[in-house]
């Protein structure tokens, strides 16, 4: 693997274990794609530093249970916002 693609999959990581943000987040964060956020972190990551990997793993797998969540958050301030400046 290249040495560029390791350090950017162990910034991800680590970015990910400190802030305990998404894949999304990271990505917007780092300005690259969620495809490779998501690739870095769960397949590439792995064989780089299996330690950091379990921690990334622990972090998204809290995320993924809460996503349903924060999806019906979102939709709940979108049409509250929309209501309160329509009055």
């Amino acid at each position: 693997m290249w040495d560029y693609i390791e350090q950017r999959v162990i910034k991800c990581a680590e970015y990910i274990v400190e802030t305990g943000c998404t894949v999304r987040a990271c990505s917007a964060h780092f300005s690259i794609s969620k495809s490779t956020v998501h690739k870095d972190v769960s397949e590439r990551l792995k064989y780089i530093d299996e330690g950091l990997y379990e921690q990334t793993r622990k972090i998204l797998n809290v995320n993924l249970s809460e996503r349903h969540i924060r999806g019906g958050n979102a939709t709940k301030e979108k049409y509250s916002a929309k209501t309160h400046n329509e009055r």
